[in-house]
């Protein structure tokens, strides 16, 4: 009689346990997920009064301000206010030359005809011969010591912005202090031939420009005539291939 009754308690007790475990759950709380699909899947648990957590993804936000402010401050900048007239769009590189440097007209006699050129590189003048015993005078850099030289040529040729191609001579002389030139340079305001040159035979020596300014009225060149990219654009257009240059 023992075991039916042990047998129908233990019954008892699982179908109670299993009723009190139905009650427990009767009333499930919801499911919530995050409708940001960006933000991690999150399970919450409490029913009714929880809310689904929406990321706001603060950093989106700093990194579009970040840009904005960034914007704002290059559009702050000040533009320049000095542009070339030679090249527009490109700010003039100015260096402080010695007046006597500056183009003017001064009294010239010599023998040679007007139009040609004349350039004394010991008081760093260059002299385009005008009629009546007048010349228009430019101031140049000349060659440094040792690369002095003297003889006439014609212009054999005439280009704008040109291009920088250093001899292999050059290249080899200051590789050796340490300077690495580039095997090529293209036309700008930061080439060495600045904004014009005129070639002067078929010797490597030209009549150019500079992107150092400064250096006028100074002996500091490999042996070219350099002139202020302003003398250089009004001495290109009054002269022509084909015209005399004494360098003495």
């Amino acid at each position: 009689m023992m075991k039916p009754l042990v047998l129908a308690a233990a019954l008892l007790g699982i179908f109670s346990t299993a009723a009190f475990g139905d009650d427990r759950y009767a009333s499930r709380p919801p499911v919530v997920l995050s409708p940001d699909l960006t933000a991690p899947w999150i399970n919450q648990l409490g029913g009714g009064p929880v809310r689904p957590v929406v990321y706001q993804r603060p950093a989106v936000v700093q990194q579009r301000g970040f840009f904005q402010q960034r914007r704002t401050i290059i559009q702050q900048q000040p533009a320049p206010q000095t542009v070339s007239a030679i090249r527009p769009g490109v700010p003039v590189i100015r260096g402080r030359v010695e007046p006597q440097f500056l183009p003017q007209i001064v009294d010239y006699d010599t023998k040679e005809k007007p139009g040609s050129l004349v350039i004394d590189t010991n008081n760093r003048f260059l002299y385009l011969v005008m009629a009546g015993g007048k010349a228009r005078r430019y101031g140049v850099g000349v060659g440094k010591p040792g690369f002095e030289w003297a003889g006439a040529h014609t212009i054999t040729r005439k280009a704008e912005w040109p291009d920088w191609t250093p001899p292999s001579e050059m290249v080899s002389r200051e590789a050796a202090k340490g300077h690495y030139l580039p095997a090529r340079m293209d036309g700008g305001p930061e080439n060495p031939l600045g904004a014009r040159a005129m070639y002067l035979g078929s010797t490597l020596y030209r009549i150019h420009g500079t992107n150092a300014p400064w250096t006028i009225g100074s002996a500091v060149s490999s042996g070219c005539i350099r002139m202020r990219n302003e003398d250089v654009v009004d001495l290109y257009d009054r002269v022509n291939v084909g015209t005399r240059v004494i360098v003495m």
